[in-house]
């Protein structure tokens, strides 16, 4: 019985097409960096910013266009079209914490969104602060101090 349920489930199941998604997350995604190496070299050139500093603000301004994106609800609707050539880690993490705080709004301040803004984006950062720190640790092990 399960055997053919999970048989029917696969032949109803679409089949996605994996080179052209490939090819569109490629494309969109060098589309993204080309965007994002534009607006550095701007910064650079109208606000005489240094190139580091010109990052931070690449990166603030991908930020801001993701939350906006997802506040207009437009956002989801991009990523289903271009796959997942939006979800690099800055745009996706502003996305998810942009998403938790309006599903919670509702609820006020403290107890909905403040309770809730790192549901999704808490793994990432927990994750992301504790792979730091162990290879921290390993390169002061390797390298030294």
């Amino acid at each position: 019985m399960k055997d053919r349920y999970n048989e029917i489930v696969m032949k109803h199941t679409p089949k996605e097409d994996v080179i052209k998604n490939a090819l569109l997350v490629f494309l969109y995604g060098g589309i993204l960096g080309a965007f994002s190496e534009f607006l550095l070299r701007c910064y650079v050139m109208w606000f005489n910013l240094p190139r580091k500093e010109a990052g931070v603000a690449v990166i603030l301004t991908l930020i801001i266009i993701a939350s906006i994106l997802t506040a207009l609800g437009v956002f989801d609707v991009c990523v289903s079209k271009l796959k997942s050539a939006l979800i690099i880690p800055i745009t996706g993490f502003a996305h998810s914490m942009t998403s938790a705080a309006l599903e919670y709004r509702k609820e006020g301040l403290v107890l909905g969104i403040g309770a809730n803004i790192f549901k999704l984006a808490g793994t990432v950062i927990l994750y992301g602060i504790v792979s730091v720190y162990v290879f921290g640790i390993i390169r002061i092990l390797i390298i030294g101090g």
